[in-house]
């Protein structure tokens, strides 16, 4: 269901939002529109939206906690997350089902207090061990398939944004 064609009236996923523990995040595509400019002293450069990042400290102050995982590595990111107070970022995820199974055990949560975001293809099996799957609007056409939501926004130019207001509404 896309947030623009009536997802707060979608009570299930509202009361979801309401139990929501554990934002788990992939980073190009999602929190970047997925463009990496590289330097020729192969430096890596990533532009993050900073609504999204108001987003998200809005979400962690509310006790959400939230965790980037990415199959990339870079040291931007680390520098990203450390901004926006986020405590957890794993890169260079091969596996990142595995990932996100491990870490909604650890917490023992249930996966209806999990809720995950992605684009592309990797993202698949972090999104199945979610209660909330969502996708950006730009994913590809399998991430939208297997979504509960598609955002009305491109990762990387607001959708994290919608999709934190949105949890932030439900939860109100």
């Amino acid at each position: 269901m896309n947030i623009a064609a009536g997802l707060s009236a979608d009570e299930e996923l509202r009361q979801k939002a309401k139990v929501l523990r554990l934002l788990i995040l992939d980073v190009d595509g999602v929190l970047t529109d997925g463009s990496l400019w590289i330097g020729l002293e192969g430096e890596i450069f990533k532009c993050f939206n900073a609504r999204d990042g108001i987003g998200l400290k809005r979400v962690i102050a509310r006790g959400i906690e939230v965790v980037l995982v990415t199959g990339r590595t870079s040291g931007v990111v680390n520098k990203r997350a450390k901004e926006l107070g986020i405590e957890e970022v794993y890169q260079g995820v091969k596996d990142k089902g595995a990932l996100a199974a491990s870490l909604v055990a650890e917490r023992g949560y249930s996966k209806s207090q999990v809720c995950a975001v992605g684009d592309d293809l990797p993202d698949l099996p972090m999104l199945a061990q979610a209660g909330i799957r969502v996708a950006v609007a730009d994913a590809v056409k399998e991430v939208k398939e297997q979504a509960d939501i598609i955002l009305s926004k491109r990762g990387g130019k607001g959708a994290i944004r919608e999709l934190c207001d949105w949890i932030l509404e439900a939860r109100q």
